[in-house]
């Protein structure tokens, strides 16, 4: 058990039968009445993000959770499946657990979250960045230079985004996995 006195971001909890994550929290000390802590947290199980508000000294359920690094191998009718690099162990998880699966390519590092209690996989996090080939995209247009002009491009992993005007096929670009937002091309 904890208090409102231990949340952070990226504290797991039980709350409401579910387990969530704080995303973002604020501690508020208003000028009149007592303190309080206001949160984003998302539910691991069902993706939802909530914003709810504990009074300050407020009893928390704490998980105890384990961050265990995987590898992608494949997915199908069942689902996406990772091995354990060290164990050798495969885990396989549901779409929904993936935040931004169309980004994951084959033989990539990714943290996987487990309950330590139950063993059970809650969330997969992919890396903060990720480099990916672009294999389809419209040439773009000479002397169309206006600023922050994008065009959409198809990966190697089949994601769309959109990219300035002078990437072309077969460059390979680096990707923000939270926004899904193109950053830089890459040299290869």
């Amino acid at each position: 058990m904890g208090s409102t006195t231990d949340i952070k971001n990226g504290l797991c909890f039980r709350y409401n039968h579910d387990i969530f994550k704080i995303t973002e929290f604020l501690h508020v000390k208003p000028g009149k009445g007592p303190a309080f802590v206001r949160t984003k947290m998302k539910s691991l199980t069902t993706g939802k993000v909530l914003d709810n508000t504990f009074p300050s000294g407020h009893k928390i359920d704490i998980v105890r959770v384990e961050n265990r690094k995987y590898q992608y191998l494949y997915n199908d009718d069942m689902g996406y499946h990772f091995m354990n690099n060290e164990t050798f162990d495969q885990v396989n998880l549901d779409v929904k657990l993936i935040d931004r699966p169309e980004l994951l390519k084959e033989s990539s590092t990714v943290d996987i979250l487990f309950d330590s209690e139950n063993e059970l996989p809650l969330t997969l996090e992919l890396p903060q960045h990720i480099v990916l080939k672009v294999t389809y995209t419209e040439p773009g247009v000479r002397g169309d230079t206006a600023t922050n002009v994008t065009k959409p491009a198809t990966t190697e992993t089949g994601a769309e985004i959109k990219v300035p005007l002078f990437i072309n096929e077969g460059d390979n670009v680096k990707i923000d996995t939270r926004t899904g937002a193109y950053l830089e091309r890459v040299k290869s």
